[in-house]
C-alpha cells in the first residue's frame, strides 16, 4: 500500500511511466542548473567587502598593496579555499541547510546556530548598506551631484571643494593646501555624507531621529530582496544571471575611465607598493585572515545552504577553486579600479594619495563619490558607480536570507512549512527591516560599524575552527573522506584532506591568539566609542560563538546513558538518518540505516494477515533498549 504522499509517483517524485529523476530532490528543491549556483555563489562571496573591506585592509593594516596581498593569499591558499570546499561539500552531501547538516555530531548543532545568528547581524546591517546605495543612486540622477559644491544649506565654513572657485581647478588646488596648512580639509562630499544622508549624531548613545529617506530605501531594498526570493532558489537562480555579471561590466567601464586619468598610475603604484616592515604584524595577518572570511563567506551558513540544493554527483571541488579564485580575483581588480582614480584625486589635489584614502563607508560614500565630481558626466559615472554597489550587496542578501529561511524550513521538516516556505521568507524579510530600523537613525553608523566590526569578524574564526575539528576528528575524516569519494567519485586531493586535519585550524587558532593580544578598540574618524558600547560589540560577537557550548550542554544531557562518558559518546555519534537525502544516494554503510519513513511512512501489509494476526497474538513481547514492550510485528 502506497500512502497518499506517494500516490502516483515514483519513489524520487517522478510520475509513473517516465524515466526517474534521478539525481533530483523533487521534494526540497534543486538549482535549475549548475550556472545558476555557481553565479550565486560568486554573487554571495563576491559583495561589497570587495569594495570597503577589501581595501580596508590596507588602510587599517597600514600595509598597502603586496604586503597585505601576501598574507591574504597564504590565508587563501591554507585556510580559505579547503574551508570553502568543506561547506560545499558538506551541504551538498546531506541536501540540509546549516542546521540540518549536524546531524553528522548533534553535539554541535550550536555551530548551525552560531552560523544563523552571525547571518542575522550581517543580514540586518548589510540591507542598510544597500540602502545607503539605493539612496545615493536615486540622488544621482540629476545633472549636477549634490556633493560637488560647498554652497549647500549642510555645508560649513570648513568645506573646501576641489571644483569650488567657478571651477578652477588650479584655484581650488590652492585653497586646499592653505586650508590643509591650517586646518583639516572637509570636502562636500564628506559634508554631504556626516551632515545631510546622516545627520549624524554626536554619541552612539543619541539615536536623534530616523532619516525617513534612509528608511524608504530600506524598505525599497528589502523589497527587492523578498520579491527576488519568492520562489526561493527557483526564483533567486534566475536573478543572478543579471546581479552577478553586470557588476563586472560596471567595473571594466570604471577601470577603463580610471586608468585613462592624469595621476592613474601614481594611484595604482600606491596600491601596489609594499611596505615589507609590516608583514610581520601580527594585525597584518589577523586582518588577512578576517578578509577572507568575511569576503568568501566562510562560516555565515551560506556556502552550506546553496550547496544543499546542488544535485548530490555535482562537482562541488570544481565550484569552490572557481568561485574562491574568482571572489579573489575581484578584490584585486576592484582595487586597481578604486586606486586608479583616487591617485586621479590626489593628483587633482595636489596631496599624497594616503590623504584621499579611506576605508570602510568612508571609502564607498565619501573618497569615490568626491572623485566622481571630477569626471566629466559625473552623474552618469555615479548611476554607474552606485548601482554596481546595489548588485554587489544584492547578491550578498540573497544568501543571508535563504540561509536564514531554508535553516528555519529544513528544521520544522513538514509539509505544511515546505508549501509555505514564501511566508517564512515574508516573515524573516520584515523581522529584517524592523531590526534594521535603528541604524537608520542619527547615530545608525556608530551602530553599523559596530556590528561590521564585532558581530561577524573573529566570531566567524572560532566558528570555523569548531566546524574543522568537529567533522576531521569527532564524525572521523575518513569516514568525511569515503562520503565525498561516494559523491563525488573520487576523495578529496592530500592537501586538501592535510589541510582541514592539520592546516587550517592551527593557522586559524594562532591567528585568534595574536589578534586577542593585539586587540584596539574601534573609533569612527574622531569619535571614540564608549566602553559600554564596545561591551555591546563583544556580547554581539560572544552571543554567536556562546550557541556552541550551551547547545552541547543541552544535547549531553538530553542523551541516554548513564556516565557522562556514554552520554557525550551518543551525543556526538551521527544521528541514524545523517547521510544522502535520497534514497537512491544510500549506498554502503548508509543503505542500513535509510528507513522509508524519514521520507514518508510506508505501510507494509503482509500477504496472510489473519496467519500474521494469530502469529503476532501469540508471540511474546519483545523488551526494547528504552523498557518497552514490542510485538513482533510492531518492531517489524
Amino acid at each position: 500500500h502506497v500512502p497518499p504522499c506517494h500516490e502516483g509517483l515514483e519513489p524520487n517524485g517522478a510520475v509513473p511511466g517516465e524515466r526517474a529523476k534521478r539525481d533530483e530532490n523533487v521534494k526540497r528543491g534543486n538549482w535549475g542548473n549548475q550556472i545558476e549556483f555557481v553565479l550565486t555563489s560568486v554573487g554571495y562571496a563576491v559583495g561589497l567587502g570587495n569594495v570597503w573591506r577589501g581595501c580596508r585592509g590596507v588602510g587599517l593594516a597600514g600595509c598597502p598593496g603586496c604586503a597585505f596581498m601576501f598574507p591574504y593569499f597564504i590565508m587563501l591558499v591554507f585556510c580559505g579555499i579547503p574551508l570553502f570546499f568543506m561547506e560545499l561539500s558538506f551541504g551538498q552531501f546531506a541536501s540540509q541547510g546549516c542546521l540540518g547538516v549536524w546531524r553528522v555530531s548533534p553535539m554541535f548543532k550550536g555551530v548551525g546556530y552560531g552560523m544563523m545568528v552571525v547571518s542575522t547581524y550581517i543580514g540586518i546591517y548589510y540591507n542598510v548598506v544597500i540602502c545607503i546605495a539605493f539612496y545615493y543612486f536615486f540622488v544621482s540622477m540629476t545633472r549636477v551631484l549634490p556633493w560637488t559644491y560647498c554652497s549647500n544649506p549642510w555645508n560649513t565654513p570648513d568645506c573646501a571643494g576641489v571644483l569650488d572657485g567657478n571651477g578652477n581647478g588650479s584655484a581650488a588646488v590652492n585653497l586646499t593646501r592653505i586650508l590643509n596648512a591650517t586646518q583639516k580639509r572637509t570636502s562636500p562630499s564628506e559634508e554631504y555624507w556626516r551632515k545631510y544622508v546622516l545627520n549624524l549624531s554626536d554619541d552612539i548613545g543619541n539615536l536623534g531621529e530616523v532619516r525617513l529617506p534612509l528608511l524608504g530605501c530600506l524598505g525599497v531594498s528589502w523589497v527587492v530582496v523578498f520579491l527576488c526570493l519568492i520562489k526561493g532558489v527557483k526564483s533567486s537562480g534566475k536573478v543572478v544571471y543579471f546581479t552577478a555579471t553586470f557588476p563586472y561590466v560596471v567595473l571594466t567601464i570604471l577601470f577603463v575611465r580610471g586608468i585613462t586619468l592624469e595621476g592613474a598610475v601614481t594611484g595604482i603604484t600606491y596600491y601596489l607598493t609594499p611596505q615589507w616592515d609590516r608583514i610581520l604584524d601580527a594585525k597584518v595577518w589577523g586582518d588577512a585572515a578576517s578578509q577572507i572570511f568575511y569576503s568568501l563567506g566562510c562560516a555565515w551558513g551560506g556556502l552550506i545552504t546553496m550547496a544543499s540544493y546542488n544535485k548530490f554527483h555535482n562537482n562541488c571541488y570544481r565550484d569552490s577553486i572557481i568561485i574562491s579564485i574568482t571572489n579573489c580575483a575581484t578584490s584585486v581588480y576592484a582595487g586597481f579600479v578604486i586606486f586608479s582614480i583616487l591617485g586621479f584625486m590626489a593628483n587633482h589635489l595636489g596631496v599624497d594619495v594616503s590623504k584621499v584614502a579611506d576605508h570602510g563607508p568612508g571609502l564607498a560614500f565619501v573618497a569615490y563619490p568626491e572623485a566622481l565630481t571630477l569626471l566629466p558626466i559625473s552623474p552618469l559615472w555615479s548611476i554607474l558607480f552606485f548601482f554596481m554597489l546595489i548588485l554587489l550587496g544584492l547578491g550578498t542578501q540573497f544568501c543571508l536570507l535563504e540561509t536564514l529561511v531554508t535553516a528555519i524550513v529544513d528544521e520544522v521538516g513538514n509539509e505544511w512549512i515546505i508549501r509555505r516556505k514564501t511566508f517564512v521568507t515574508l516573515g524573516v524579510a520584515v523581522a529584517g527591516f524592523l531590526l534594521g530600523v535603528p541604524l537608520t537613525t542619527q547615530a545608525g553608523i556608530y551602530w553599523l560599524l559596530l556590528m561590521d566590526n564585532y558581530a561577524a569578524s573573529f566570531s566567524l574564526v572560532v566558528i570555523s575552527c569548531i566546524m574543522c575539528v568537529a567533522i576531521m576528528y569527532i564524525y572521523g575524516h575518513r569516514n568525511y573522506f569515503k562520503d565525498i569519494e561516494m559523491m563525488l567519485g573520487f576523495p578529496p586531493p592530500i592537501f586538501f584532506q592535510i589541510c582541514w586535519r592539520f592546516i587550517s585550524p592551527a593557522i586559524i587558532f594562532f591567528i585568534l591568539v595574536f589578534t586577542v593580544i593585539q586587540y584596539r578598540p574601534i573609533s569612527y574618524n574622531d569619535y571614540v566609542y564608549p566602553t559600554w558600547a564596545i561591551s555591546i560589540g563583544f556580547l554581539m560577537a560572544l552571543s554567536s560563538v556562546i550557541c556552541i557550548p550551551i547547545y552541547a550542554i543541552y544535547k549531553v544531557c538530553r542523551s541516554e546513558g548513564d556516565t557522562l562518558l556514554q552520554r557525550l559518546k551518543n551525543a556526538t555519534k551521527a544521528s541514524k538518518d545523517w547521510g544522502p537525502a535520497l534514497a537512491e544516494h544510500r549506498s554502503g554503510r548508509y543503505a542500513a540505516a535509510f528507513s522509508p519513513s524519514s521520507e514518508c511512512p510506508v505501510e507494509v501489509q503482509p500477504l496472510h494477515p489473519e496467519k500474521a494476526r494469530s502469529e503476532a497474538a501469540a508471540a511474546p513481547p519483545l523488551q526494547g533498549s528504552n523498557g518497552s514492550a514490542h510485538s513482533q510485528d510492531s518492531r517489524l
